[in-house]
């Protein structure tokens, strides 16, 4: 499967890193797909991709100016609470990033569908929930068309940074 990575309109702003974690995620899908074995949680198939995704929003969040560079560098920020809607509002004020996008996109559509997907895709790949018992079947590592980082969607917020 060809996910045309270096045409989207962000690929150019990615750093390497993050172009060779994404790439990654497509030749495990590609390869893993064919393989004759199969696993009961394919989680670490997509594992570079949500890898890549934290980094690309923690590069954006800088470059907006919306976190510092000892967020950006540092070990403390966690871009789900950055990105939580219902964190309490003196934490939402100091260290949120979603009223910021709500903002800047006046709209809060791009805030919810990233903390959607970060709730989703990011967390069940790195996470065990107790019940009900959650696996990542397979099909489920192929890339969504409404993920807001493979949109066009980015368009602006990059032009923005550039």
């Amino acid at each position: 499967m060809d996910f045309s990575l270096p045409k989207r309109p962000w690929w150019g702003y990615v750093e390497e890193d993050i172009r060779e974690l994404l790439l990654t995620a497509q030749l495990l899908i590609n390869k893993v797909g064919g393989w004759e074995e199969k696993f009961h949680d394919y989680a670490f198939v997509v594992f570079p991709a949500a890898k890549a995704y934290e980094g690309f929003l923690k590069k954006l969040f800088l470059d907006l100016g919306w976190i510092t560079e000892n967020d950006y560098f540092g070990k403390r920020f966690r871009i789900g609470k950055a990105l939580n809607p219902s964190l309490e509002p003196e934490l939402r004020q100091r260290e949120g990033v979603y009223d910021k996008i709500v903002e800047f996109c006046r709209g809060r559509e791009l805030a919810d569908e990233l903390w959607e997907v970060w709730k989703q895709a990011r967390n069940s790949t790195f996470h065990w929930f107790g019940f009900p018992r959650r696996k990542m079947p397979f099909r489920m590592t192929r890339p969504k068309k409404k993920w807001p980082w493979l949109s066009r969607r980015w368009t602006r917020p990059l032009r923005s940074v550039k």
